[in-house]
């Protein structure tokens, strides 16, 4: 690894054993040196000039200019407030320019960011910060209330938005010197993303400067060719990966401009894209067919690229919105751990219900359990190498999903003759629903807590609207009776402790739950 800028060495410090890493297949040539910030924002600048819309947002329309001026700003305001190369700073907010500009910020100083979703629950966030090792927190005002109740939390804690006079912005408007960025190496952590493990306790996946332009040089260039006039919006926050990739990476890799929503309901997503004239579209199979009863009365004439990740793209679904627009959805598949997503296809590569072929740079094998690989045709377990790969900040389940030098990502697929790759099923408990991972026994646990509930069994069962919908099973405490007004209580309960979305749209109360000879939970008859 090369010489690193960080002060603060806690990150390259916990990175797994270099011999737990996957193969890395050849990088693109990055030199030695390298600011993912720079390069995505300074340098972009200096191409399209400084009048070019970068983003539109709830704060309006700023140019790459403004935000070049601002970022640099906050990025003089963290290093005089004590921010060192490689501190953790969460950001925590919705997205919109502000929360754009101070992730460019934090990369910048040399920091490493640590993404979270605005929603998430006091408990969720305490898991986060003991992992992670979080030393600053940049705060939307509006969702303050959960971040303040975290325990354990020793850290600086800013605040964005309200127009107080300690709003980070403000303060930073007060900074007008030029800020030099931080002279990072291209293997510096910039980013820990965290991913639902299969346990409920989440896994933060680490993240170099280098690879963050790597999935623009990969999937964006290869797949999606986008250009300067492009319009990019969509639905994932950039707390994920494939969100900060869609609405922040690709189109500052581009040039081209960013329409950030903090609300994108389908409907909502619809207007706003008609409004601007939106060409490239990122979403989930769950909103593309929201959207498709709607055309009629509000067409999308400019929108040229579709973009579906997340969840399984149903060819029914597919051919719906092709019929309907004429325009050919690009499925592909990511992961948190690989950054954004390595098979996919575009234009007249496409076929209907397959998911595509490995983006240049990346390979690909199905393996059975054993770790043979499997002739073509065969469904077995998804493998994967590329330029990017996983790393676990300090997490024993490293070997859980680097096996042999491969990238094991959970996935069931088959690969036919002519190279493509079709998705069967997951391998895990892992539930995929409207895009969103929601871990089984995260849910579990959630109802474990409320006094009624001796037993809960969660489980994903196919749902035609959201690809998987959640499912509980609970047996109750003597004493409590079964009814809707119980059933409501628990669904809003788990709201209240997890993040709201991943809550049981389906709720059973049952006698008891289906177990093997020693007490292990077989979740597997319930999908029956």
């Amino acid at each position: 690894m090369f010489r690193s800028a960080h002060i603060d060495t806690f990150a390259r410090e916990n990175l797994p054993p270099k011999e737990k890493w996957p193969e890395l297949t050849t990088q693109p040539i990055y030199p030695e040196r390298l600011n993912a910030s720079e390069v995505l924002l300074d340098k972009t600048m200096v191409r399209v000039g400084r009048e070019k819309i970068a983003l539109i947002a709830v704060e309006g329309s700023i140019s790459y200019g403004a935000l070049f001026d601002q970022v640099n700003a906050i990025s003089l305001y963290l290093e005089s407030i004590g921010v060192q190369p490689g501190n953790r700073i969460l950001l925590r907010g919705p997205n919109n320019a502000s929360i754009v500009a101070l992730w460019f910020a934090v990369l910048r100083v040399g920091a490493v960011a640590v993404t979270t979703i605005h929603l998430q629950r006091t408990g969720e966030l305490e898991k986060i910060v003991e992992i992670a090792k979080v030393q600053f927190a940049l705060v939307d005002y509006r969702f303050l209330d959960e971040w303040t109740a975290v325990k354990d939390y020793g850290g600086k804690t800013l605040i964005y938005g309200g127009g107080a006079e300690s709003d980070i912005f403000i303060a930073a408007s007060k900074f007008t010197g030029a800020h030099q960025p931080c002279d990072t190496a291209s293997d510096d952590v910039s980013l820990l993303a965290f991913t639902s493990g299969s346990t409920g306790l989440p896994k933060a996946t680490m993240h170099f400067h280098r690879d963050i332009l790597t999935i623009a040089e990969t999937f964006a260039k290869e797949i999606l060719q986008p250009n300067e006039t492009d319009i990019f919006a969509g639905s994932p926050p950039i707390a994920f990966t494939f969100g900060l990739g869609a609405l922040v990476i690709f189109p500052f890799w581009a040039g081209a401009t960013s329409l950030m929503l903090e609300a994108a309901a389908p409907p909502i997503l619809l207007k706003e894209i008609a409004t601007h004239g939106v060409t490239v579209l990122f979403t989930a199979p769950t909103a593309y067919r929201a959207i498709l009863p709607l055309l009629d009365e509000t067409p999308i004439p400019t929108l040229r690229r579709c973009v579906s990740a997340g969840e399984h793209l149903p060819k029914s679904t597919w051919e719906a919105w092709h019929a309907a627009t004429g325009i050919k959805i690009i499925d592909g598949i990511g992961a948190t751990e690989m950054l954004h997503i390595f098979i996919s296809a575009a234009d007249d590569e496409i076929i209907p219900g397959m998911t595509g072929r490995v983006v240049t740079g990346f390979t690909a094998k199905i393996f059975d359990e054993d770790f043979n690989e499997l002739p073509r045709g065969e469904p077995g377990l998804l493998a994967v190498n590329g330029p990017t790969g996983c790393r676990y900040l300090n997490d024993a389940r490293q070997s859980n999903y680097v096996k042999n030098g491969w990238n094991f990502t959970g996935d069931i697929f088959i690969q036919h003759e002519n190279d493509y790759f079709q998705y069967q099923s997951r391998s895990d408990d892992m539930i995929i629903s409207s895009g969103y991972n929601v871990a089984a026994p995260e849910v579990e646990n959630a109802l474990l807590t409320h006094q009624a509930v001796i037993e809960s069994a969660v489980v994903g069962l196919p749902d035609e609207e959201r690809g998987m919908i959640v499912t509980a099973y609970v047996v109750l405490r003597p004493g409590f009776i079964a009814s809707d007004e119980l059933k409501k209580e628990l669904q809003d309960h788990v709201k209240s402790t997890i993040v709201p979305f991943k809550y049981p749209r389906l709720l059973h109360f049952v006698e008891t739950l289906p177990k093997t000879t020693t007490g292990k939970l077989q979740r597997f008859r319930l999908k029956d």
